[in-house]
């Protein structure tokens, strides 16, 4: 198997997949990221103190990594996708599964929309994995499910297939678009839950925003087309609740800053890595607005991280609109 990205999710993912036999070959940026790990059997830049199985292989070789895989799994930040993918050598007669929770800012694609057009790879080919995934847990090997949906049933269950580590449990959908709307729209709601709790506020407020937030990343998606039952499953409400309620997760934690009343930049820095809420916000926004759909908490971000809107009026605000049914 080759991971390409070898940030938190990728590493974890590559441990996983070696636990349930597989050989992998992990893709890392940085030669000496990837040194590291071979070295150390540890990559202690993004998961210290996970022992790496000698069955998982680094290299900053793309085309080393990839040569003779049987199936590509993608780690990789979301805004980064298709510049990856052009720089890579082809993957298109592989079934690949992406692990990517965004959508890309400027285009407003999803991620296996990227994958059929700019990496010339057939819908059929294409998985998406999401569900509440928070690495460190994962790495801890604590059981958790997850969905993996492709428009090809074979495709899902082959992916699934490889999944088969002890603590990780894989259902199969056929609902690309509401996996993958629902895996990207948590990050945002993630982040004004996080403000919520860096604005003091107590549980009342964090569950009124979890149940709308669900509310409008339905919306979002049904609008796409996705089917409304995904989002009360493993990739909607499950993977949004433990975005929403762990300190694990990096776009909570970030909302927490912007609450404490850290700017943006610093905000980001506090986290350390990559969070795909805000450019996932900026994306959703303008979906939005083509589509005339009405996202307050989407847009209440974007009014904070853009336009300088303070962050605790907004919050108040979201919560104190004017009475409608629900």
């Amino acid at each position: 198997m080759a991971v390409l990205g070898a940030g938190s999710w990728g590493t974890v993912f590559s441990h996983m997949l070696a636990r349930g036999g597989n050989r992998v070959r992990l893709w890392a940026r940085r030669a000496d990221l990837a040194s590291q790990i071979n070295d150390n059997h540890e990559n202690a830049s993004y998961v210290p103190g996970l022992r790496l199985p000698a069955s998982v292989w680094a290299s900053s070789d793309t085309e080393n990594v990839i040569q003779g895989a049987r199936g590509i799994v993608l780690a990789v930040p979301a805004q980064s996708l298709r510049a990856n993918l052009e720089a890579w050598p082809s993957i298109a007669h592989l079934p690949v599964v992406s692990l990517i929770k965004g959508i890309e800012r400027g285009s407003d694609e999803r991620m296996s929309q990227i994958l059929a057009t700019t990496g010339g790879i057939s819908e059929s080919r294409i998985a998406v994995l999401s569900g509440p995934n928070l690495a460190r847990e994962i790495a801890r090997e604590q059981p958790c499910a997850s969905v993996i949906a492709s428009v090809s049933e074979e495709t899902a269950r082959e992916v699934a297939s490889w999944c088969s580590a002890p603590y990780f449990r894989a259902y199969v959908s056929r609902d690309v678009t509401g996996v993958e709307i629902a895996g990207a729209m948590k990050n945002v709601i993630a982040i004004a839950v996080g403000a919520a709790a860096g604005l003091g506020y107590g549980d009342n407020t964090r569950a009124s925003l979890i149940t709308r937030g669900l509310a409008e990343i339905t919306r979002l998606g049904v609008s796409l087309g996705a089917e409304t039952s995904t989002f009360a499953g493993l990739a909607g409400m499950g993977d949004l609740v433990a975005t929403c309620a762990s300190p694990l997760s990096r776009n909570f934690r970030l909302g927490k800053a912007l609450g404490e009343g850290l700017s943006l930049e610093e905000a980001r820095a506090s986290v350390g890595q990559t969070a795909e809420g805000v450019p996932t916000a900026r994306a959703v926004a303008e979906l939005a607005e083509r589509s005339q759909l009405d996202l307050p908490i989407t847009r209440a971000l974007v009014d904070v991280v853009d336009r300088g809107r303070n962050i605790a009026e907004v919050t108040s605000a979201l919560l104190s609109r004017s009475v409608r049914f629900e």
